[in-house]
This record gives C-alpha cells, structure tokens and sequence, in this order.
C-alpha cells in the first residue's frame, strides 16, 4: 500500500492493524467526542468518517495512514475479528494523509523488517511536518487512561457486574466478611462504598457532577460521538458517554458504571433506582449507532 505524504511516497506501508474513526465507533485514547479525536490526528471530523490503517514502511518505521474508504477498513476489521485472513489494500485515491507514528499501542510487528521505529526527523515526520503520534502513557491515571477504562468495562460487562454484585454482597454481610474476601487486583479498581442503590441519594460529589453533565445532553445536543451506542444483547443497548473529566458506561436495561479523572483507577457503580433508567433512555434516543 503507498503513501500519500512525501515521507512514504513511492513506498510501501506493511499494514499491521486499522481502526474506525467515525462519530459512532472511534479509539476512545484519541477524544472524548469524534471532533475531538479528528483534532488529535489534526483531520477535519468529516460525517462519513475515516479509516485508521497502522503499519511500517519498508525501514521499519511506525505510519499512520488516513483513509475515506470507511466501509473497506470496516471489512477488514470484521474479518480479522472472526479470525480471517483479509488483504487491506486501499486505493491511493482514496488515502487523505499519512502521519508519523502510531496514536494507539500495537503488540505486532511486520516480518523481515527491522523492528518498529519512529521516522526520522525532518519535512513530513516530527521536523518540521505533523506531530509525531503516540500511545497515552499508561503509567499516569488522565483522560485516556479513564476512557480506556470505561471501554474495558464495556467489553467486560458480564464481569464487572458479576463483581458488582459481590461487592454488594460484601458490603451486607459486614466488615469481617469484607476483609476476607480476596483482592482481585483488577484495574480500575472496583468501589463498592460508591454504589447508588434503589433508594440511597448519589453523595459522591463528582459523580452527581457526571450525572448532571450527562442529563445536561438531552437539552443541549453535545458534539458528535460523546454519546453512543452498540448492541448488547436482546433488546438492551450499550451505551457509553463521556464529558469533562468523566466516562459513563451502562447496559439500558442495568446499572451504569462512571470513571473519573479525580478518582485515579475507581470504578463508581450507580443503580438502577428510580432515575437511571429514565436517563439511560433519553441518551439512547440521541446516541449515534454504528452504520
């Protein structure tokens, strides 16, 4: 596949991996709307969307190539995800920039080239042309690391409401079973001491501060892609949102869980009570869907 920056022109890019980029579906380390990560990656945040393609040039070195065919990367992604082969090859017609770096972490590497390298300084690379790209640092608890979290727990529902659930338990049986109970380690962190039940008022403040931006969409459509929606399973949908310093992810039909950027690797849980539901359906209706 060739570039189309004067970097990687008459080259090859060895694709390793691809991304969505569109209102509905983006790498969440990039933004907490779609605007937000066209900015990132200093696109204009186009309705139809891009596709991301990750992969090495014939040295080795780490390339970002945008692209508006949206639906071949989708394929291709599909396909992968059902573990088969699939040649993605976009048209270089259809390539709208090439960027230094890659914006997401990847754990592969092409064969028979040297080992993936940022391109060297100068016009078109971090000279003088765009910003080198680079995944978040995960050693320090930010904005990327909170939404990360929020999409883990997404893609881990069934556990973490398993969790959930035992931490309740917990929390009734008394100190003494509480301290028995082993530590799973996971991260973020689980805060039983945060759950909302049917009838106890949200107290932790920067929740009720989420919960109040979250409600604040429904009379003020935020930007693109801060809030969206993906199947679950039977009639339920999976909704994720996110805001200043805030990450929501629920199910329709169950609890929501909210990360924060002041609350470092805590998970706080919020029951379905008497308001939940009713929220969680009003940001349905104005989510954005994958096509």
């Amino acid at each position: 596949m060739a570039g189309t920056s004067d970097a990687v022109a008459e080259d090859a890019l060895y694709v390793l991996t691809a991304a969505l980029l569109t209102p509905a579906q983006f790498p969440s380390v990039l933004g907490d709307d779609y605007p937000a990560a066209c900015a990132t990656l200093a696109l204009e945040p186009y309705a139809e969307g891009y596709g991301l393609v990750l992969g090495q040039d014939s040295d080795g070195a780490r390339w970002t190539v945008a692209v508006d065919d949206v639906s071949v990367v989708a394929a291709a992604i599909a396909a992968w995800d059902c573990g088969m082969e699939y040649d993605l090859s976009p048209d270089d017609r259809s390539m709208v920039c090439a960027l230094p770096g890659w914006p997401l972490p990847v754990a592969v590497a092409a064969p028979d080239l040297p080992a993936p390298h940022n391109p060297p300084s100068g016009p078109g690379t971090g000279g003088t042309g765009p910003v080198l790209l680079a995944p978040p640092d995960t050693d320090a608890w930010g904005p990327a690391q909170r939404r990360m979290g929020a999409d883990e727990i997404a893609h881990r529902w069934a556990a973490w409401r398993e969790q959930l659930d035992e931490e309740r338990a917990r929390t009734s049986a008394g100190p003494a079973d509480d301290a028995e109970a082993p530590d799973r380690g996971d991260t973020p962190r689980g805060a039983a001491g945060a759950f909302t039940g049917d009838t106890s008022p949200v107290s932790h403040a920067g929740l009720r501060r989420a919960l109040a931006e979250a409600h604040s969409y429904l009379e003020a459509p935020p930007p693109p892609g801060r809030v969206r929606s993906s199947f679950a399973g039977g009639d339920a949908r999976m909704l994720r949102a996110d805001g200043p310093g805030w990450s929501l992810v629920a199910r329709t039909d169950d609890v929501a869980f909210v990360l924060l950027d002041d609350e470092p690797g805590e998970v706080l849980p919020v029951g379905r009570g008497a308001a939940l539901p009713g929220l969680l359906e009003s940001l349905e209706a104005i989510a954005v869907r994958p096509a």
